[in-house]
């Protein structure tokens, strides 16, 4: 037993000697990531019944912040005014009260970017914000926010607003995705919104002062995903529905990288590149977009191909813009991968570097079509999955595409992707009120859920390797949301079911070091120090958002 241990077991003798009792058990094992129990099924969806979310039984959930906190030093009669609402008056209350069936407008805080910092102020001179700290887009509401989540704070200085306005003065708009760029210090936040509503906006360290937009720099689209590499480019994933025939999308989303010409500086411009897949069918030809041809892009063979395993695809990067010869004004790139034959993808949402690959393979994910009567199936991508693009260095031209995980009615909609460790990745479930009330394949009615994919084995020939870790529940706001919904009530504007995003592992680190894939994560941890008690410095931490209802922000921890 080490020092640390016997020293542990002495006080918890002495604690029982006095009748103290003691608020945990003995310290357990910490949990393997790579190994985390299956929860067995998805929760239900019922009429007028909340469920609780249900867990790998080696983890448990911290809520860090809920809807209705008040944001530190607002006032409630201005908006914002609330962590997870805008405006309340009385005719449009946090929640619903018969006869009323207005509520609020909630604001759905969604991708988690979570930093250790030193020095962070807010609207309390006299307070404490500590030094760990989950920084949040909300993608609801008017105006559009950014709000960091003071995890060291009491209640009362929980929550503190960052902006609502960009450099021009104009409200922000709604926010999906975030990152930390330690190349230019700066917070990135995306609007899924397309063009010209979308786009990338940065956002200093620093409350009150307004995020710059990007629009002419980067592009707009319907952007969500965003990551930095080793070499300070950016990754950018876009969620763009395509024309929909029956119950299947046609792929209009595609998958850029930024790189910048001065990483310190995204303002002073660069090039902007599409990711570009050659066709199996057709050697040498890429997979492209044809427009008005929705139903052939749908049930063609590159289609197919792209969502099937057993494939692997050359790839390479496109410009299609670039700031010294095309200048800064805002422009639709999504328009412009289509001209220059970039390959569309269907509603590819989050993408990150996987761990102890040098920033050589970049895994992302396909929502799909959302619906569990897509005519695509899941060899056309109709329920979603993980593809994983390789590379011989993050700055290389060309690669090789392939299949990680394909999806299913049981295992569908892949919304936030995190890797666990350098071997499982965790993808979470976006399904939507309407799969959630068609079912899974295996219950009639199936709520979100979390899962963790081992990354080594092959899941064309194996069912092992993928576990449910989170069997997302409703909370009883989202219940009565979802009741007026289906209702048509007359004023309400929020959504119904609750959704699982924002699932991010990260120690923190705001260096370069720290950036999301270039070290192996450990997290779960039971305490600071590792397997020879030594001190590990930054803790691995687990975060996901349950949006919509009371939006949630939780933190997985080991359970004690």
């Amino acid at each position: 037993m080490s020092s640390g241990r016997r020293a542990g077991a002495v006080l918890a003798a002495a604690l029982t000697s006095l009748g103290v009792l003691a608020l945990a058990g003995p310290a357990g094992a910490q949990p393997d990531p790579d190994h985390l129990s299956n929860v067995p099924k998805a929760q239900p969806k019922v009429v007028a019944r909340p469920v609780p979310n249900k867990l790998s039984r080696e983890l448990a959930e911290i809520p860090h912040a809920s809807g209705a906190d008040l944001i530190d030093g607002a006032d409630p009669s201005v908006a914002p005014a609330f962590y997870g609402y805008d405006l309340t008056d009385a005719t449009h209350p946090l929640i619903a009260i018969p006869p009323l069936t207005a509520e609020a407008q909630k604001t759905e805080p969604d991708k988690n970017t979570y930093l250790v910092l030193s020095g962070q102020t807010g609207a309390d001179p006299a307070a404490d914000y500590g030094t760990h700290f989950v920084y949040q887009g909300h993608e609801a509401g008017s105006p559009g926010y950014i709000t960091r989540i003071n995890l060291d704070a009491d209640r009362d200085h929980r929550i503190t607003l960052m902006a609502t306005q960009d450099d021009h003065g104009a409200d922000l708009p709604d926010f999906d995705g975030s990152t930390w760029d330690p190349y230019a210090q700066t917070l990135l936040f995306t609007a899924e919104l397309g063009s010209p509503g979308g786009g990338v906006w940065a956002k200093t360290l620093e409350p009150g002062t307004p995020a710059i937009d990007l629009r002419g720099i980067v592009g707009s689209s319907g952007y969500e995903g965003i990551q930095n590499d080793s070499a300070g480019d950016l990754w950018i994933v876009e969620d763009s529905g395509g024309t929909t025939v029956g119950h299947a999308r046609q792929p209009n989303s595609f998958v850029y990288r930024f790189v910048p010409d001065d990483r310190t500086n995204l303002t002073k411009g660069g090039k902007l590149q599409v990711l570009q897949v050659e066709s199996l069918a057709n050697p040498g030809e890429p997979i492209a977009f044809h427009a008005g041809q929705a139903a052939a892009d749908i049930a063609s063979q590159d289609t197919i191909d792209l969502h099937s395993y057993g494939s692997t695809f050359r790839t390479k990067w496109v410009t299609i813009h670039d700031t010294d010869t095309d200048g800064t004004d805002s422009f639709d790139s999504n328009a412009l991968a289509k001209a220059a034959r970039g390959t569309p993808f269907k509603r590819p949402e989050n993408g990150v570097f996987r761990p102890g690959t040098k920033f050589r393979a970049f895994a992302f994910t396909e929502t799909g079509d959302t619906d569990i009567r897509t005519e695509a199936g899941s060899d056309g991508g109709g329920f979603g999955d993980v593809q994983v693009l390789e590379q011989k260095s993050p700055t290389a031209d060309e690669g090789r595409l392939h299949l990680l995980f394909q999806g299913d009615a049981e295992h569908a909609s892949f919304d936030n992707i995190s890797w666990l460790t350098d071997r499982t990745v965790a993808v979470v479930e976006d399904r939507g009120d309407t799969f959630h009330s068609q079912g899974n394949g295996v219950q009639p009615t199936a709520l979100d859920s979390g899962w963790a994919i081992d990354a080594n084995v092959d899941h064309a020939h194996s069912d092992a390797g993928v576990t449910r870790f989170i069997a997302e529940g409703r909370d009883a706001s989202a219940t009565v949301d979802s009741a007026l919904l289906d209702a048509d009530a007359p004023g309400f504007t929020n959504d119904g079911d609750n959704e699982l995003t924002g699932i991010h592992t990260s120690d923190g680190d705001p260096t370069v070091g720290g950036i999301l894939g270039a070290k192996d994560p450990e997290p779960f941890a039971t305490d600071d120090r590792d397997g020879h008690g030594r001190g590990r410095g930054l803790v691995w931490r687990v975060f996901f958002t349950q949006q919509h209802g009371d939006n949630h922000t939780w933190e997985l921890v080991a359970r004690p």
